[in-house]
């Protein structure tokens, strides 16, 4: 039987809550779903709370808020964010695709959330409503 994970899309208001929202919903109250693009995407991968079959789907209801809570404003400020805690050889890429973001070019994390989502489960497992 397929399982069906549902994030609120009012309840996210940035990636901190991003999280908070994936985690309980897969995991229940407190529960771990990724803390950052990386860790979500090894959690889709399997293990982390899913069904061991994979038969499961993420309805984002209200998607266009999240959408907009998670766009280029908030990338840019994530991404600034993760200069300082990344590899030296990573930084002058963080700050270019900040400031793109920042002008509103580019994939904001919301768009980064969805192909991920689509990238590890299939492009059926996402349902946007």
């Amino acid at each position: 039987m397929t399982v069906t994970y549902v994030i609120d899309g009012s309840e996210v208001t940035g990636p901190e809550r991003f999280w908070d929202v994936i985690g309980e919903a897969v995991n229940g109250p407190g529960g771990y779903f990724g803390r950052n693009l990386d860790a979500f995407a090894d959690c889709l991968s399997g293990g982390m709370g899913t069904p061991d079959d994979g038969d499961f789907v993420i309805e984002w209801r209200d998607h266009a808020l999240s959408a907009r809570a998670l766009g280029h404003e908030e990338t840019a400020r994530y991404l600034r964010g993760l200069v300082g805690r990344a590899h030296a050889s990573n930084q002058q890429r963080l700050l270019a695709e900040s400031a793109q973001a920042a002008e509103g070019l580019g994939p904001t994390l919301f768009d980064r959330l969805v192909e991920i989502i689509r990238d590890r489960t299939g492009p059926d497992t996402l349902r946007l409503l």
